[in-house]
């Protein structure tokens, strides 16, 4: 059976008002998805909508986490009736997430757990196991079985989420830049920077100046378009899989482990055999997880 939660792990809302709407949301620095379900479970629509990471604004991140329900295209459906499920990237920064709470437009209620565990919620159905994320950031998180809570990485695409997205990018533009001083062999991922960032050192800093994690997410799939023809894009893709396994292992050595987010599943190939070993399907994404919690706690109170 799964796991009760430690209250500790969630920021709740509650504005007293009967719900007519289960909605469960997972936010990142690139998108948000909502799935929505009536008071007896049942989901009724699926919505998508811009990036709600709290890092990115709070304002946007409400007005996302709307759009993406609203274009879940439920008939009469109501922000004001919703109690939200979120999995949100962004709220281990206190302030960010005091700001969140502090927006709130006015829902029903809400529960708001980050999105790796919004994610490690929905792989294991609230079951004991870990989950290793990697879209456009990296983070590595675990149900114990005493209950418990544990994580690993997801320190921000400015100084960690190593074998992301965003930290490929990066990586990416430093090749990039090396070959335009020399300093490395010009190889088709620096021509791809060149092509999409433009091939001048102004150029260059032009785009460092304004990318962002979703900027520097962006290039991540030139990293794997340029594999098979460029040494450095492959030892790069290599380098993501060593951070990824690091991560899992750090973060437990023999939990059943998913795997989530668009680099984690194209680099699965490249983890370490011992993790290999170890890796289930998840049960659901991280809308589950987030659908989960808010039906948890609905049907509990």
């Amino acid at each position: 059976m799964s796991l009760a939660l430690d209250p500790s792990l969630l920021t709740c809302r509650d504005a007293g008002r009967v719900a007519r709407w289960w909605v469960g949301v997972d936010g990142g620095g690139t998108s948000t998805r909502a799935v929505v379900a009536d008071a007896t479970g049942q989901v009724l629509g699926r919505g998508e909508a811009g990036a709600s990471a709290l890092n990115q604004g709070v304002e946007q991140a409400w007005r996302h986490i709307a759009q993406a329900i609203e274009r879940a295209a439920i008939p009469g459906l109501q922000l004001q009736d919703c109690a939200l499920g979120l999995g949100l990237s962004g709220t281990g920064v206190p302030a960010q997430l005091q700001a969140f709470v502090t927006a709130d437009p006015g829902v029903a209620r809400f529960a708001l757990v980050t999105d790796g565990f919004a994610g490690l919620l929905g792989a294991h159905g609230g079951r004991p196991g870990g989950l290793l994320i990697s879209g456009t950031g990296s983070v590595a998180e675990a149900l114990l079985e005493d209950g418990s809570h544990r994580m690993t990485g997801g320190w921000g695409w400015q100084i960690g989420d190593e074998g992301s997205g965003a930290w490929l990018g990066q990586q990416a533009m430093k090749i990039a830049q090396a070959a335009y001083d020399r300093r490395a062999a010009r190889g088709a991922l620096a021509d791809s920077v060149y092509a999409v960032a433009g091939a001048s050192r102004e150029d260059l800093l032009a785009f460092c100046a304004q990318a962002g994690q979703g900027g520097y997410a962006s290039l991540a799939r030139l990293v794997f378009e340029a594999e098979a023809t460029d040494p450095a894009a492959a030892a790069l893709l290599d380098a993501a899989a060593r951070a990824l396994d690091a991560l899992a292992v750090a973060l437990h050595p023999t939990l059943p482990m998913a795997l989530a987010g668009s680099i984690a599943l194209r680099l699965g190939n490249r983890l370490s055999p011992a993790l290999q070993a170890r890796l289930v399907q998840p049960q659901g994404d991280a809308t589950a997880g987030a659908l989960w919690l808010i039906q948890q706690r609905e049907t509990n109170a």
